[in-house]
């Protein structure tokens, strides 16, 4: 099964659940807002990806946060941390596929290529 994590209000990932939709991809859906993030799910994520990778500088959270909060995040394990705390500063969506690779982001190419890739 695939596992979409996000914000639902976010545009982003508005998209990438009715990609998955329109394309006949069976998914969850799990919000941050209403769960978080899940510890161990996270660090599956950042073996996966970078933590850079992974945190949205570009953000309103990010952009809201304190220079100190910001300027502390220097490393993986302080990435984490604050995503712990602050769910919005994970970059969306992140999706785990059934043969366990991890995405970050909405990529329509990308995912077409994955659905066409399967057995």
């Amino acid at each position: 099964m695939t596992t979409l994590y996000g914000i639902p209000n976010c545009d982003t990932v508005k998209r990438a659940r009715a990609w998955l939709t329109d394309h006949g991809v069976a998914h969850d859906f799990h919000d941050f807002k209403q769960h978080g993030v899940p510890a161990d799910r996270l660090d599956a994520w950042l073996l996966a990806v970078s933590w850079q990778e992974l945190l949205n500088r570009k953000g309103t959270t990010w952009r809201k946060l304190d220079a100190a909060t910001q300027t502390a995040v220097v490393d993986g394990p302080a990435a984490r941390a604050l995503m712990l705390t602050q769910a919005s500063v994970v970059k969306r969506p992140v999706v785990e596929w059934p043969d366990g690779h991890i995405t970050v982001g909405f990529d329509a190419a990308d995912w077409a290529a994955r659905l066409a890739s399967r057995p």
